[in-house]
């Protein structure tokens, strides 16, 4: 685990100190220059930073399942040593649980911050949410634990973006409300509830185009990928909207009702 000298540092003093990226992909930097970490220890410190506190039992079980637990740890005890020996080595050991140093910032660990603050009710800065876990945990890892992490970050994400385009909409702040509610459709594009905000938002601008438009762009696009209809919660947002159109379908015109049909006429 070295630092590449190849890359020029990015930033002044203030940017120093660690940085663990797990969104997006592995990066560790120390003063923002990017340090050279092998594969198999790129494992171990993404599975410390994403189980803090985890103890060496739990961490070996997680990295080595298909093998003996006496195997299991001793990889682990290999793998420590390994990066205890570097000057870069993000990580404090203390007695037989293993953790990020309390210097090294965590990218995940924005993320849940931020969503933490917005299910607190606080209204954080809107381009923040936005910008908080917009790409995947690790992706092209497919172990079990990165599986599961990456699913619960990706609903952690889309239940805040949700969450804060409520808020702006509550607020009256349609312009902020509608830009959450888009990220979180283009994160999940088949997820009802985003679609269901974006209809809530035009219809509190007043706009019943775009809340029409919205509801059958996304109506076309469930039926064409899954068969499937919006639910009737989402139907329901445009009765009122859709209810004078509905009945003139249904109903003749006051000139077609009073004119006399042919069987009536006089010859």
């Amino acid at each position: 685990m070295t630092a590449d000298p190849s890359v020029p540092t990015a930033g002044g003093p203030s940017e120093g100190g660690v940085a663990l990226h797990l969104l997006g992909g592995f990066r560790l930097l120390r003063d923002t220059v990017p340090v050279v970490v092998p594969r198999g220890l790129q494992r171990v410190i993404a599975l410390i930073g994403l189980r803090p506190g985890a103890t060496r039992s739990q961490l070996a079980g997680l990295l080595w399942p298909d093998v003996s637990e006496e195997r299991a740890l001793s990889s682990l005890r290999t793998a420590l040593w390994r990066l205890r020996q570097d000057p870069c080595c993000p990580m404090t050991v203390a007695g037989d649980t293993v953790r990020l140093g309390p210097a090294v910032r965590l990218d995940v660990d924005e993320l849940v911050g931020t969503a933490a603050r917005v299910r607190d009710g606080d209204d954080p800065c809107t381009a923040r949410a936005l910008a908080a876990g917009r790409h995947d945990l690790l992706p092209g890892w497919y172990d079990d634990w990165v599986l599961l992490d990456r699913e619960r970050l990706r609903q952690l994400r889309l239940h805040m973006l949700e969450r804060v385009a409520g808020q702006h909409l509550a607020a009256g702040r349609h312009g902020e409300a509608l830009e959450a509610a888009l990220e979180a459709m283009a994160a999940e594009p088949l997820r009802e509830t985003p679609h269901r905000l974006v209809v809530r938002i035009h219809l509190a601008e007043g706009n019943a185009f775009e809340a029409v438009h919205a509801f059958y762009v996304y109506r076309d696009l469930l039926r064409r990928e899954l068969r499937l209809e919006p639910s009737p919660a989402m139907s329901a947002l445009l009765d009122d909207t859709l209810a004078p159109i509905r009945r003139a379908t249904r109903e003749p015109t006051g000139e077609s009702a009073d004119r006399p049909s042919p069987a009536g006429r006089r010859t």
